[in-house]
């Protein structure tokens, strides 16, 4: 189900999409966590249930910021690869947790990264961002 803006405005438009608490938190594991199965997104720490999931996984497949395709390794499950839309979203995630790692009590080694990544500006989400397309996009 595709979603409709209310207004033109860009900040609406994108919270339309994002703004809950679940689907911000799939991406994050997408890229950071490196999650690509459904049961794989289950296990996260926050707990969210499958209906929920799979809601949000199929608001981003057709928003376009992830595709789903049949794993060629077990014919049951479904891997989830980011499209250069999602990918585009890095620097969104990790503004988020460099904010996060400050001003919240956030865990040190996840705080680390965070800090890491913000302290390498541009030049260090490029270089993620090439990862990323290279793991998801082929």
């Amino acid at each position: 189900m595709s979603i409709k803006g209310r207004s033109g405005c860009p900040i609406s438009l994108s919270l339309e999409l994002l703004g809950d608490r679940w689907t911000l938190l799939i991406m994050r594991d997408l890229v950071f966590a490196g999650k690509r199965h459904f049961r794989e997104f289950l296990q996260s720490d926050e707990g969210i249930s499958s209906r929920t999931l799979a809601e949000r996984l199929q608001t981003l497949q057709d928003e376009g910021i992830l595709t789903r395709s049949g794993d060629p390794t077990h014919g049951l499950k479904a891997i989830y690869r980011l499209t250069e839309a999602g990918i585009d979203l890095l620097p969104v995630l990790a503004t988020l947790g460099a904010w996060g790692s400050k001003h919240r009590k956030a865990d040190d080694t996840l705080a680390r990264i965070a800090d890491d990544l913000a302290a390498g500006g541009a030049p260090a989400l490029m270089r993620m961002q090439e990862k990323l397309r290279a793991e998801h996009l082929g």
